[in-house]
């Protein structure tokens, strides 16, 4: 029996189907990639005494810092809005220190179910730096605050949008320093970044 011919439609669904499930394959996997080269380049640094936050003590028996497992769910696609009409404020810390931020702008996302806005802020004091005027970040909290993770909260980085839509990674989310140094100030993610959800996702609890 002579096989069935595809008809230009469905050589199109084809087509398509099988562009999609491509890639649903290769998106997890240069995810993965991008965060194990992440990760590694992070760990360099903590094993490196001129960058690292540890303390001598802690220096010496250092193995790597403790991740979530890499989750394709925590890559997300936001929306970035821009609010430059923004006043500087003091940004409270974990020491008496108060750096000058701006809100820079704030992101909106979609993530298991529920919908999320978060500021993104600047420090004044980089907008005059050649190497770190594109430099963006959002300090935030979740329900994992803690327990899993750090109890002060965690931080994403973040580059100038180039454009409304972009990817947020949760898997990157990172420990303050003074997560392992106390010497260390370290900004507190305002109220309005309270993610009511449980981030499992980057860096977990240093210590127990």
């Amino acid at each position: 029996m002579p096989k069935d011919k595809l008809t230009p439609m469905k050589k199109i669904l084809t087509f398509a189907l099988l562009l999609v499930l491509q890639f649903v394959v290769a998106q997890p996997k240069n995810l993965i990639e991008d965060n194990k080269e992440y990760r590694k380049k992070i760990n360099k640094d903590f094993y490196n005494k001129e960058k690292t936050p540890l303390p001598a003590v802690d220096l010496y028996s250092f193995k790597g810092l403790p991740y979530f497992p890499i989750e394709a769910a925590f890559l997300v696609t936001a929306k970035f809005t821009r609010t430059p009409a923004e006043a500087p404020f003091m940004m409270k810390t974990t020491t008496d220190r108060t750096p000058i931020y701006i809100k820079y702008g704030h992101v909106s996302f979609s993530l298991e179910g529920k919908n999320f806005v978060l500021n993104v802020y600047q420090n004044i004091d980089f907008m005059a730096a050649a190497e770190e005027r594109n430099l963006l970040f959002i300090p935030f909290t979740d329900l994992t605050n803690g327990k899993e993770t750090y109890g002060g909260g965690r931080y994403l980085d973040l580059e100038t949008p180039k454009s409304a839509e972009i990817y947020l990674d949760f898997n990157k989310a990172y420990n303050p320093y003074c997560a392992y140094n106390e010497k260390y100030s370290c900004p507190i993610p305002p109220k309005e970044n309270h993610m009511e959800i449980r981030v499992a996702a980057g860096m977990k609890k240093y210590r127990e």
